[in-house]
């Protein structure tokens, strides 16, 4: 008899825990779905959800109505653009989060830390005050996915000596990086005149202001070979959280490993930033939240943060229009007022839970 409940408890506790990720996945799910409809009615011109529904099932062949001209106008040109950047968009900095939370061995890493962010934003802003014009209306954009892919490359390679990338030599060079790009931000600054300052520093504040199909297109390819990529790689780094030394003997390329992510974690970061502006702690605290909640396990860890991601950046977007109306909030300032204290708080639980800081 008691051989029979201890084999019963055995199967009974892999199902409690692999409850959790699907109750919580599903869960967002659902919740994101309702957000976005409810996303692409509300504003400045009110569209009922009976009329969106109707309208985006008239515009597939499964029935539904069409809306009025100004209706139709509204959603499909303004609302339904912004709110796939904002899923794009998102998804891209959750996944991102994760993937370097994983790669560094940190639940409090996130892609700014190796100069992603900080070289897109050197791109876009000399691009800018230095008056380019090179891709027409999309020069800024191009820029800045450009600036944040080679500012990884250069501080991969700057950290990398014997054949090997030390984590600590990866991130004390992204901070030096970091404080390089600064400077470069503040020269560009200088010489800009006051029309360039103001564009400037609406970029760097974070917006989906100017979202359309094009840029919604624009950032699909590269969002969407990252998120599909970033799954196959869970099990590694599972194994990679159980130290560099184990993860070898269990038969993972940690080199490889470590420069197949960070490429992935650039291409998500420098799409997202180069569309929507800096946008923070939405890579930071969705892989963290996640991960107090179904546990460590990069199965769910990664897609569900991409997930999150999207749910937290659409709900965000959907405050910065409506909060101040008419005006618009700062997406990335929004973000970042809530985020920062509760990152402070998450740190202050951390601390207590393991008795300080070693």
């Amino acid at each position: 008899m008691t051989a029979t409940t201890a084999a019963t408890a055995k199967e009974t506790v892999p199902r409690v825990r692999t409850a959790t990720p699907v109750l919580l996945g599903g869960a967002m799910a659902v919740a994101l779905a309702v957000l976005c409809v409810l996303s692409a009615g509300l504003g400045a011109y009110d569209i009922p959800v009976g009329d969106v529904l109707g309208s985006i099932l008239h515009r597939a062949g499964l029935g539904g109505a069409a809306l009025d001209r100004v209706g139709e106008s509204v959603l499909w040109n303004v609302r339904l653009p912004r709110v796939a950047l904002a899923l794009l968009v998102g998804a891209s900095l959750g996944c991102a989060g994760a993937l370097t939370q994983g790669v560094f061995g940190n639940p409090l890493a996130e892609p700014g830390v190796i100069g992603i962010s900080s070289g897109a934003a050197v791109g876009a802003v000399a691009s800018i005050s230095l008056g380019l014009s090179l891709f027409g209306t999309w020069t800024v954009t191009v820029c800045a996915f450009v600036g944040g892919l080679v500012t990884v490359v250069l501080v991969y390679a700057l950290s990398r000596s014997g054949g090997r990338t030390e984590v600590v030599t990866l991130i004390l060079t992204g901070i030096a990086v970091n404080a390089f790009a600064g400077a470069l931000i503040g020269l560009c600054v200088f010489v800009a005149d006051n029309a360039q300052i103001t564009q400037i520093t609406f970029w760097q504040l974070g917006s989906l202001a100017q979202a359309t199909w094009p840029k919604v297109l624009a950032v699909l390819p590269c969002a969407l070979a990252g998120l599909a990529i970033a799954p196959w790689y869970a099990r590694k780094l599972d194994l990679l959280a159980l130290g560099e030394r184990p993860a070898r003997h269990l038969g993972v390329d940690v080199e490889r490993l470590r420069m197949v992510l960070v490429l992935v974690v650039a291409l998500l970061t420098a799409a997202a930033v180069a569309v929507a502006g800096i946008i923070t702690f939405v890579g930071l605290l969705v892989p963290h939240l996640l991960r107090m909640a179904a546990g460590p396990g990069h199965r769910f860890l990664v897609p569900g943060s991409a997930l999150g991601g999207a749910l937290v950046l659409v709900a965000a977007d959907l405050a910065a229009r409506t909060a101040a109306q008419p005006a618009e909030l700062p997406l990335g300032v929004l973000t970042a007022l809530f985020g920062s204290p509760f990152f402070f708080w998450l740190l202050r639980k951390s601390r207590r839970s393991q008795g300080g800081w070693a």
